[in-house]
């Protein structure tokens, strides 16, 4: 085994759990208890602890042995879960996250919090009480004291064959990787009621050869329940590889009970237990002839019954099921889908030059040979970034935790409503979008929403409301922090903005302007520093964050009403499908989403800025003019217009080359700085083209729009002297 992977393996998959679990803590402090969310927690915890017990991570197994024995009293209904406890174990799995972030260090030996660690053990076991470990009992106490700590079984008298019959061995080992057969013994008093329960002792060894660590007994029990097979089974689903189980219905064939002797080791021993609980004698004969209505044997003589007994037994449990559909699913590197990427990206430039040749030879068969491949490879791509595509959901769902812990921090009451979770996008962002969301959060929360009494004076609801959202739009995927809290006062930003020197007394802003101040360094209107916000770093880091994915931020907000943060992103940073136009001599490529429609503009004044679209102002921007170009001497110009948002601009071209799959190639160092590129590509014919960055075209044109201009008609509009749009 690469011990190396294994452990990998084991600390995400441990930080998949704890963010169940935290889950299904939120969710039953909002919803309150149920059974299912107990369960998740109860699962999570006792899948950390063998997981590691696997592996001896010791610090990690017996804490959460304390952990799970609070869980499992819970879950029995022996202890309520209340405020305090959800807040412990809150507090107790972020704890546990402190010594899974040690195993991937490589840190494991050395106790991460000490002090941590001995206040949580002192409020877990004052939950408990005195209890003694698995171990600790096997050292100190006789075979037979077992069945003190086994779950309270009901006598019957005489045999009733209306119940399960359950047939447990376990694996010799299931102790050192710190699962308890007892809790899931104890368990099954959730599904029925355990009518007989038989230990069997057979393989205990003198007293001087035990070992404290090892498990050595089996159990026999009859069960009566309503529930299904799926139901009692589910309730070995964590120990199930390594232990036996055979589960009989009541009823069962008589070859059923046939091939449960034949498989045991002591025979004899679960025979006579069969007689007492679960067969009449009449039947047990049955059981123990190798067929119908030959004369009794011995039990030993069943372990001769021929395989043909087994095939009576059915092969698929409900576990296997349900494991089998697991495997549909694996865990793959996220260096080896980069990889995968890469590759598809080279694969689509190399399709593109054989299409550009293909189209100069004249061949149709080789065209249509050459057009097939490019739609197959059309499939693939869409495909390969498909895998990278995840749920937004991934970031949002450690936002409960948070406003839950600064609303108690703050004293406000806060409510997070999400939405749009399911809203997908490309894994790179998702992994970088998590900072720049943090920072608005815990703005929103401590500057915007305001406390309590504010609210009740202000005639709003006592709680604030925190909203995320999350939705596609015009080619991009757009994600909203909404609050309801007090919105934003331009007067005292723009004061502050004046006050640093950001702008002139005089100077006359709009209020998307002002608004735009918050992102610079260091500014902050805040009159206090709290240990949330106030010292004036967050908000520039979050717009250059957003900024290094392609995107834009923006704020909406109205005073006393509350305050929008709009991020609007790309929806991959891959390979996107783009439309050629060309400049001069120069390609450029548009994103294909963000373009609407084309049209043919003709006429040879290049001074305004406006054109009149179906009787709505347009503003536009000539590509020859902002790249410094020679002007076109002949010809007819065309007008692409894009979409970013809400927003439309026009952009000039000298030709329109038709759409193009582009791999996008980041700009160097020294284009960092050029606003109104993005990124580049390589063509089929091995030219590099320029990716425009539309969002900053159009935020130019409005602004362009904004400026008078001496040579704009009356009217506002400049009319081209034809067009077909």
């Amino acid at each position: 085994m690469d011990m190396d992977m294994a452990r990998d393996a084991l600390v995400q998959e441990a930080r998949e759990l704890l963010s169940a679990m935290e889950s299904a803590l939120l969710q039953i402090e909002t919803s309150g208890a149920d059974s299912e969310a107990i369960n998740a927690i109860f699962r999570a915890a006792h899948t950390i602890k063998g997981s590691a017990g696997l592996f001896a991570f010791n610090r990690i197994v017996s804490f959460t042995h304390v952990v799970e024995s609070v869980l499992d009293r819970v879950r029995n209904g022996k202890l309520p879960i209340d405020g305090p406890m959800l807040s412990l174990l809150l507090n107790c799995g972020d704890y546990i996250a402190q010594l899974v972030d040690a195993i991937a260090d490589r840190t494991e030996e050395i106790e991460p919090d000490e002090t941590r660690r001995a206040g949580l053990e002192q409020q877990l076991n004052g939950l408990l009480g005195e209890i003694p470990s698995v171990a600790a009992a096997a050292e100190t106490a006789p075979v037979e004291a077992v069945d003190d700590v086994l779950p309270e079984v009901v006598a019957v008298d005489g045999v009733a064959n209306d119940n399960w019959h359950l047939s447990l061995r376990f694996s010799p080992d299931v102790l050192r990787m710190g699962l308890d057969p007892l809790s899931f013994l104890q368990y099954l008093g959730n599904v029925g009621t355990i009518v007989n329960l038989h230990t069997l002792t057979e393989g205990v060894p003198a007293l001087a050869e035990l070992d404290p660590e090892q498990h050595y007994l089996g159990y026999e029990l009859d069960l009566v329940s309503t529930a299904d097979r799926a139901s009692i089974d589910s309730v070995f689903d964590f120990i199930r590889d390594d232990a036996t189980i055979h589960l009989l219905p009541p009823h069962a064939p008589i070859a059923e009970y046939r091939a449960l002797l034949a498989e045991v080791v002591e025979p004899e021993r679960v025979a006579e237990l069969l007689a007492q609980g679960s067969l009449t004698a009449d039947e047990l004969a049955q059981a123990l002839a190798p067929e119908a209505g030959v004369e009794i044997v011995t039990a030993t003589q069943v372990l001769a019954v021929d395989s043909l007994l087994k095939a009576a037994v059915p092969t698929n449990r409900p576990g296997e099921e349900k494991r089998g559909y697991e495997q549909k699913f694996i865990k793959v590197e996220v260096s080896k889908l980069d990889q995968l990427i890469d590759l598809v990206g080279e694969l689509v430039i190399a399709g593109a030059g054989a299409s550009l040749i293909a189209s100069k030879r004249k061949d149709s068969q080789f065209e249509e040979a050459v057009q097939s491949i490019s739609e197959l490879v059309e499939h693939i791509r869409d495909a390969a970034l498909n895998l990278r595509m995840v749920p937004i959901g991934e970031v949002f769902q450690r936002f409960p935790r948070v406003v839950r812990d600064i609303s108690l921090e703050l004293g406000k009451e806060i409510e997070l409503v999400v939405t749009g979770a399911d809203t997908e996008l490309d894994k790179s962002m998702v992994e970088r979008l998590a900072d720049p969301l943090m920072h608005i959060v815990r703005n929103a929360m401590d500057h915007g929403i305001e406390a309590t009494e504010a609210r009740i004076q202000a005639g709003k609801a006592a709680a604030g409301t925190l909203r995320l959202n999350a939705y596609h739009e015009s080619g991009s995927i757009v994600i909203e922090v909404s609050d309801d809290g007090r919105g934003l006062n331009t007067a005292r930003i723009l004061a502050k903005a004046v006050e640093r020197g950001l702008v002139a007394p005089e100077q006359i802003l709009a209020e998307h302007e002002i608004f735009r101040l918050i992102f610079e360094p260091g500014f902050s209107t805040a009159e206090q520093i709290t240990n949330l916000s106030g010292r004036g770093v967050g908000m520039d880091v979050v717009r250059k964050n957003i900024e290094s994915l392609r995107g834009e931020v923006e704020i909406l907000s109205t005073e006393g009403v509350g305050t929008t943060v709009r991020i609007r992103l790309p929806l991959t940073l891959a390979i996107i499908d783009g439309f050629q136009v060309m400049v001069h001599d120069a390609v450029f490529v548009i994103p294909l989403d963000l373009v609407i429609e084309c049209i043919d503009l003709a006429g040879q004044d290049g001074h305004h800025d406006i054109v009149k679209l179906r009787g709505e102002p347009l503003p536009y921007l000539r590509l020859r003019d902002l790249f410094e170009m020679p002007r076109l001497e002949q010809g007819r110009e065309s007008l692409v217009v894009v979409q970013f948002g809400q927003q439309r601009a026009g952009l000039v071209v000298d030709r329109l080359l038709g759409e193009f799959q582009a791999v996008i190639k980041p700009l160097g160092e020294l284009f960092s700085r050029i606003k109104s590129i993005s990124g580049s590509t390589i063509l089929g014919d091995g030219k590099v083209a320029l990716i425009l960055d539309v969002p900053n075209l159009v935020h130019q044109a409005m602004v362009q729009q904004a400026v008078p201009h001496p040579g704009k008609a009356a009217n506002g509009f400049a009319s081209p002297q034809k067009s077909n749009g």
